[in-house]
């Protein structure tokens, strides 16, 4: 679809800004919303001057029917994405990103936005029944964040049969890149940093995870703004903590000793790999493997610390 002008919820955040740093090279006139509790202008700077940015929240539906004036596409982002954070604080996260994305819905629609395309997120599964898991896959989240975030897609899709919304969503396993500022990757460069003897891995080490460099999860974006449905994204290479551990360690602190916990947090589910069966017959796939994308977020970290 054509595309002139794009609102990017959370678009200061770690994918978010990737998001609108490629809508901008893609020659769209790009808005970002964003109340930088989690973003920061910082991770705006390569996008060049030409973006819009409104300091501000999607729970506040004046600011939201501000940013969505004469837009075309919403890519909206904007959400707590902490499951630790979401059992410790249910009702924040719910009024963020379930009460957010109804905001975002209800001004996209009475500004006649073409399409909203909307940042959901593997933990609608739960525990899997089976895996690979496909877009088909019973859902049953284990947490406050993944209820919420199916809340918001189950709103999206009410908004597309009711009012003729366009919608899409896409499910997001686990990304990494440049400018992350948490989950395990980056806290295992953090802990690596301050103490370089040793690393402390939650859980056993054995979780399974199916990661996705930022930019290939940023052309899953690009990809569903051509189509409605929902849509897993990941990097289709399922690798455990455990491995992920070792490979940082071999690389940035080689002497390290890694130890596990055994225990991790509530709401942390076991195995989450993806079947991207779907979204590749869209045209997807994935571009960085593995090992050179732990490279590159490696390589940023040493010069962003």
């Amino acid at each position: 679809m054509s595309i002139d002008k794009a609102l990017v919820t959370g678009g200061a955040g770690f994918i978010g800004s990737h998001l609108v740093e490629r809508l901008a090279a893609d020659g769209i006139d790009v808005t970002v919303l964003d109340n930088f509790q989690a973003g920061t202008r910082k991770n705006l700077q390569e996008a060049g001057a030409t973006i819009q940015v409104i300091e501000g929240d999607t729970r506040d539906q004046h600011v939201l029917t501000t940013a969505v004036t004469d837009i075309d596409v919403v890519y909206h982002l904007a959400a707590n994405a902490s499951v630790p954070y979401s059992v410790d604080n249910p009702r924040y996260d719910f009024e963020t990103n379930a009460g957010g994305t109804f905001n975002v819905l209800e001004a996209s629609r009475n500004s006649d936005v073409s399409k909203v395309v909307y940042a959901s997120s593997a933990a609608v599964y739960g525990e899997p029944v089976y895996t690979p898991i496909d877009e088909d896959h019973p859902l049953h989240p284990v947490s406050p964040y993944g209820v919420s975030k199916l809340t918001g897609e189950k709103y999206g899709f009410i908004f597309k049969e009711t009012y003729g919304l366009p919608f899409s969503a896409l499910r997001i396993f686990n990304t990494y890149g440049p400018r992350q500022s948490r989950y395990v990757m980056y806290d295992f460069l953090k802990k690596l940093k301050e103490n370089p003897e040793a690393l402390e891995v939650l859980g056993t080490g054995e979780q399974v995870r199916d990661y996705c460099y930022v930019s290939d999860t940023v052309n899953a974006f690009r990809i569903i703004t051509e189509y409605e449905g929902v849509y897993n994204a990941a990097g289709g290479t399922p690798t455990s903590i455990r491995e992920v551990a070792e490979s940082m360690v071999s690389q940035v602190a080689p002497g390290a000793e890694i130890t596990y916990t055994g225990k991790s947090w509530k709401g942390d589910i076991t195995v989450l790999t993806a079947d991207i069966t779907k979204i590749k017959e869209r045209g997807f796939s994935p571009e960085i493997p593995l090992e050179k994308g732990i490279k590159q977020l490696i390589q940023w970290f040493g010069g962003s610390i």
